[in-house]
C-alpha cells in the first residue's frame, strides 16, 4: 500500500540522511544537496554556489529503503522513471543515499 504523502518522521529521517551525505561525501559548504517534498515525492536538488538545479525525484512507498527513482532530464525538462543509462545508475538501490550518489555522478 502506498501513501499519498510522506510521513513527517520519514521526512525528518530523509533530511538527516541528506545532511550526513553533504557533510561526509560532498564536504563543500557552497555545494550541497537539498530536499523538497510534494505529496508522495521527495525531490533532490543541488545547490551549487547559490545556483539550484534539479537532480532526481524519489517516490515514497513504505520506508526508507524502497524509493522509486526518476532522474531529471534537462533535455526534456522532466523526471524520467525509465532512463537507467546514465553515469551513476549502478548506485541505485532504493535508498536515498544511493540516489544521492547516482545524482552526484550523473551531474558531476
Amino acid at each position: 500500500m502506498t501513501t499519498k504523502t510522506i510521513p513527517d518522521e520519514i521526512k525528518q529521517q530523509a533530511d538527516a540522511i541528506v545532511a550526513h551525505f553533504n557533510k561526509t561525501v560532498i564536504q563543500d559548504p557552497e555545494n550541497f544537496c537539498v530536499t523538497r517534498y510534494r505529496g508522495q515525492h521527495l525531490y533532490l536538488d543541488r545547490n551549487d554556489y547559490g545556483q539550484l538545479s534539479h537532480v532526481c525525484r524519489l517516490k515514497f512507498s513504505t520506508g526508507l529503503t524502497d524509493w522509486d527513482f526518476a532522474i531529471y532530464k534537462y533535455s526534456d525538462e522532466r523526471y524520467d522513471v525509465e532512463d537507467w543509462f546514465f553515469p551513476g545508475a549502478e548506485y541505485l538501490d532504493g535508498t536515498i543515499e544511493g540516489a544521492l550518489r547516482a545524482g552526484l555522478e550523473a551531474y558531476a
